[in-house]
């Protein structure tokens, strides 16, 4: 019986503090944000997940280069270490596959983000330096470019890209 009780205790407690009933509700901030300086870790199962992973450089820069914060690309130091199967994606030879990612990394590129790929991971792939675009720089190894940059002072990014199962529409 005291069971029984609770749930019709919160049954209606939750009915009349329902947002639009003249109750509470989430109120938007501006956090005070500074320059940034942002590490990114691409290592991606699958080469299309690049395209949500660039998403998330959007989800960086757009916040903070429009209003309040109005901040310049320049100031925002922005690194990108690609070390997993997306690394085909900055391979010249297959730009008709990956044009839509390629050309939103060359806009970023253009605004200061870097983009660097890992040496080790280009050999096994069978890359030389040369096969990929002049907006990436290839650096020795991925673990050692994201621990120096950590350690000067750049927060690190790891985009958790998973499959989308289910629309908006469906969830909302």
């Amino acid at each position: 019986m005291k069971r029984l009780l609770v749930c019709v205790s919160a049954a209606i407690l939750f009915s009349t503090s329902a947002p639009g009933a003249g109750e509470d509700v989430s109120r938007e901030v501006q956090t005070p944000y500074t320059e940034q300086k942002v590490v990114y870790d691409f290592y991606f199962d699958n080469p299309e997940k690049i395209n949500a992973a660039l998403y998330w450089i959007r989800s960086l820069m757009n916040p903070l280069m429009e209003s309040p914060y109005e901040m310049a690309p320049e100031f925002l130091d922005i690194k990108v270490v690609i070390h997993g199967t997306e690394i085909v994606t900055v391979a010249r030879k297959n730009y008709d596959k990956y044009r839509d990612a390629v050309e939103r990394m060359r806009y970023y590129a253009s605004l200061g983000v870097e983009f660097k790929v890992c040496a080790l991971a280009a050999s096994d792939y069978g890359y030389s330096p040369d096969a990929f675009y002049d907006f990436v720089e290839v650096v020795p190894s991925a673990i050692t470019e994201l621990a120096h940059w950590q350690l000067q002072g750049h927060a690190l990014i790891t985009p958790n890209v998973m499959e989308k199962k289910y629309s908006l529409e469906e969830i909302r």
